[in-house]
């Protein structure tokens, strides 16, 4: 009945863009408000400082600065994206979603347009649906951004969470290509334990930060060489492996249980704090910046949180 293309094409990413609000709140600063140390901070998350979004940034705004970066690294113009996904789950309002609104502010004209709330694990799922939609011939370039206010949810009397979360903003374009550059996504959830991160009393995020780490620095290593077995890679042939940035000492554990010393493992929570769905594009776009990423790098991500849900998937830099 439908006619369709014999094989499916490939996916690749071919730029990134970020965007960190101009705001530097150091653990110093947070001293001065609740009863913490930066020898605690940097002990118990690995973060030296973190940026918080001004009274003009929001998850939209801050998300079209990145997603314009990404377009004009990769020479694209507003008409060449007929898909927008944005990751959050920062939105202050649910309708309407930031994604067609972030396309109208880029100038690109009737997209499709949706967002994706897998918590700190969604841009490796807006990547995947992403890729997905390329393979299929269902979009031919997608822009696809991760951006989250946390500062908005955050209990600023509350030591525990208001160390860790920040904002910003990391963006990917995703386009047809010869080769499949994006590897085959591996992602779950673990809903029995969704009462692990929540918003308590639908106002502030809260986290059970023992069971948080005990999760990630178990478990979810396997996610990780999954997606390697997946994508026919090898740890040794690993050159990063950038995960959400939610905890360095998660970062460090699981890095250390994927076999690959040489790679080049993501510390961008140090400077950036935990930024959410942002997180993993926002490293990324900067170590490509740095040229810690040359064309043809290897890259493994995993993002995991609320939900619980995790995702993971490799990625060849262009």
């Amino acid at each position: 009945m439908f006619s369709s293309p014999s094989t499916l094409q490939g996916a690749a990413i071919v730029a990134f863009g970020d965007y960190q609000p101009a705001q530097v709140v150091t653990n110093a600063d947070l001293t001065a408000r609740v009863d913490t140390t930066d020898e605690w901070i940097q002990s118990r998350v690995g973060i030296r400082e973190r940026r918080i979004a001004g009274p003009d940034d929001t998850v939209e705004s801050m998300a079209v600065v990145a997603g314009g970066k990404a377009l004009a690294a990769g020479g694209l113009a507003p008409e060449d994206i007929d898909l927008v996904i944005v990751a959050t789950c920062t939105a202050q309002d649910q309708i309407p979603n930031a994604a067609a609104s972030v396309a109208a502010k880029l100038g690109i004209v009737a997209p499709g347009a949706f967002d994706v709330n897998a918590a700190c694990a969604g841009f490796c799922y807006a990547l995947s649906t992403a890729s997905d939609a390329v393979r299929a011939g269902s979009a031919r370039n997608v822009l696809v951004i991760g951006s989250e206010k946390l500062s908005d949810w955050v209990d600023w009397d509350d030591r525990s969470t208001c160390v860790i979360f920040a904002d910003g903003a990391g963006a990917a374009v995703v386009s047809a290509a010869e080769e499949h550059a994006v590897g085959p996504v591996v992602w779950g959830s673990s809903g029995e334990r969704a009462d692990k991160i929540y918003l308590r009393d639908h106002k502030y995020l809260y986290q059970e930060g023992q069971a948080v780490f005990r999760w990630t620095t178990t478990e979810l290593y396997r996610v990780a060489l999954e997606a390697l077995e997946r994508a026919g890679v090898d740890p040794s042939e690993l050159t990063a492996f950038v995960p959400h940035q939610a905890n360095l000492r998660i970062v460090e554990s699981i890095a250390r249980k994927l076999g690959a010393p040489q790679a080049l493992v993501a510390r961008d929570i140090v400077t950036a704090g935990n930024t959410s769905s942002a997180s993993i594009p926002l490293a990324l776009s900067r170590m490509v910046e740095r040229g810690e990423l040359p064309s043809g790098s290897t890259v493994l991500t995993l993002g995991f949180g609320a939900g619980l849900v995790y995702a993971a998937q490799v990625i060849r830099i262009p």
